[in-house]
């Protein structure tokens, strides 16, 4: 019977120490680590050393060189929760090539949307082949059609086709690593770039401070490896702390989403993080669950983030699955980025959740976080500490003039220190936007500081947080006005509403059309295309012609038309509106 790898790794304990993702993958191939593959159908179903690892990278990077590819070439590759994907991923960390992780189809709604996305990426990074499991062979091949590519498919058909052996380059410690693609809109994806030195610095950050990790830590994940979280967090962070890891395809845990519980249970993982909504559904699901196989006294660090923490979620997780041994003070809130490689705060290990309960009116007009309580019959709202900035960072809240903030004032979140990106690749342009000439990141982040602790109270940037994926909206509203006849451009308005329990996604639609239900054909119609599209459920609302808001130069008012939305002017206007003439 197949053994998961053991979580002691029999060398000593190296936290993110090194100069490059290859040098800390030779360490931990010392050891008896590694990264474990579990299916929610068939549990374990491959292991694999960090030694086999280490075999299969140097052997793949060679003949990636002899293929046809140079020391700093984009090799884009779908991030498949396999051993293929992390022998890519390091192949090109040996080679001096420059990886660029790419969704599943799971994060979009059909085989179009996707194909148009991945050529997308391939066109903004330059990338010279494309990788992928073999079921998505023939989707690549599509993407790929008027790209000149050295190789697109499947690293199997790739291993049959190239074999030479070739010298490979020394790798500059300040040179780029990787390109993070979880930011940025889908229409003009922005890669995030990160340099070997920047992720070192952050891996030890999270190691050290953050987890505050030991000899036999071991993680579980099901978190996806395009991701930030996924990626930096459980894949890359326990290669350079030799930590045996053990992962589940997201798919699989949104079909089975015990089977994260179990496998901590079953390996005694001490660490494993997930968006809110990854507890919520685990609670849900245990409602009428037997959760006596269970043993959750082992998971001493639950981390959070992701998307907007919800108390209430956390709450009930806690009380759900106490009886198999979870502690609340293992919940741990955090605060990270892929701009910032991945975290740049959490709370202090066993600290648990604390949150302020904050007077709404005077946050969203004197922008202050006044704390009452619940029987003050004032609107109220929750926000949760997520920690004091990591070791070697700097992290202010500003006013719109750049003046640094007070306790409990609400400004925008700068973040500075060495686990920063480099910039936007390719993309000067949005990187000025972000980065300050004295090296500050503004995040696009609301917040304020409360006892050293960073609290998030939203975004001032219209980037729409859903179970824990990134959706821009320009995206939403360009997919409607394309595609469905009778659109112009900017008559779409699409924002997200959180009421401390869940984000929704709302589109307002400007319609010409008078007769009731031809109005809801094309409201619905909107509805299916999203859902197609995005994977999203949606609340699509009609409006009035020339009632979206604008700035005033002549560009939509996202944040404008939210407040209008929640005002309920939209109402009023649809109302006494005269009947439109289409």
């Amino acid at each position: 019977m197949m053994q998961p790898t053991p979580s002691d790794s029999g060398i000593a304990l190296r936290l993110a120490d090194f100069q490059t993702l290859g040098e800390a993958l030779d360490y931990a191939a010392t050891g008896q680590t590694g990264i474990n593959f579990y299916s929610a159908r068939k549990g374990l179903e491959e292991t694999l050393t960090y030694a086999e690892l280490r075999e299969r990278a140097l052997d793949v990077a060679v003949r990636l060189l002899a293929s046809g590819l140079k020391p700093g070439d984009r090799v884009a590759l779908v991030a498949e929760t396999d051993a293929d994907f992390a022998t890519m991923f390091f192949a090109c960390q040996y080679a001096g090539l420059l990886p660029a992780p790419l969704p599943l189809p799971v994060a979009f709604g059909g085989k179009d949307g996707y194909i148009d996305h991945i050529r997308r990426i391939a066109l903004v990074c330059g990338a010279s082949a494309i990788f992928c499991p073999n079921s998505l062979s023939d989707w690549i091949a599509q993407s790929a059609q008027t790209l000149d590519l050295v190789w697109a498919g499947s690293l199997t058909g790739f291993l049959s086709q190239h074999t030479a052996i070739v010298d490979l380059p020394t790798i500059d410690p300040n040179g780029l690593s990787y390109l993070q693609f979880s930011s940025g809109t889908t229409r003009f994806p922005l890669g995030v770039e990160i340099t070997h030195k920047a992720f070192m610095a952050n891996a030890h950050a999270i190691a050290k401070y953050g987890l505050g990790m030991v000899a036999g830590d071991r993680s579980s994940s099901w978190l996806p490896f395009y991701h930030d979280m996924g990626l930096v967090g459980f894949l890359l962070t326990p290669v350079a702390t030799q930590m045996s890891n053990d992962v589940l395809p997201t798919r699989d845990f949104a079909r089975r989403p015990l089977m994260w519980l179990t496998m901590i249970s079953d390996n005694q993982a001490s660490l494993s993080f997930s968006p809110s909504f990854g507890f919520d559904l685990c609670t849900r699901r245990a409602n009428k669950a037997n959760l006596d196989h269970l043993d959750l006294s082992c998971w001493r660090v639950a981390g959070i983030g992701g998307d907007m923490i919800r108390v209430g979620v956390l709450e009930r997780f806690a009380g759900r699955f106490a009886e198999t041994g979870f502690s609340a003070g293992a919940l741990v809130p955090s605060y990270g980025m892929a701009e910032t490689t991945l975290a740049i705060s959490f709370v202090p290990v066993g600290q648990g959740v604390i949150y302020d309960t904050v007077d709404l009116n005077r946050l969203d007009q004197e922008r202050k976080a006044v704390l009452v309580t619940k029987d003050d019959g004032v609107a109220a709202r929750e926000f949760v500490l997520c920690g004091p900035v990591l070791p070697g960072h700097q992290m202010e809240v500003r006013d719109e003039s750049g003046k640094v903030l007070g306790e409990a004032e609400v400004g925008r979140i700068f973040v500075a220190g060495p686990s920063l990106m480099s910039e936007y690749f390719g993309n000067a342009g949005e990187t000025a936007c972000v980065l300050t000439k004295d090296g500050w990141l503004d995040t696009g982040d609301l917040g304020y500081f409360r006892d050293g602790q960073i609290v998030i109270t939203g975004r001032a940037k219209d980037l729409i947080l859903v179970n824990g994926r990134n959706v821009w909206p320009q995206d939403l509203e360009w997919s409607a006005e394309a595609g469905i006849e009778g659109l112009r451009s900017g008559d779409v308005a699409a924002f997200s509403i959180d009421d401390g329990g869940q984000e929704e996604v709302v589109l307002l639609v400007q319609t010409r059309i008078s007769d009731p239900k031809r109005r809801s054909a094309l409201l619905k119609g909107i509805e299916g295309l999203l859902n197609a599209e995005y994977g999203l459920t949606t609340q699509v609302v009609g409006v009035p012609p020339h009632s979206l808001p604008q700035t005033s130069s002549g560009k939509l008012s996202r944040s404008k038309a939210r407040k209008m939305y929640l005002e309920g002017s939209f109402e009023t206007g649809q109302r006494d509106a005269p009947p439109a003439v289409n």
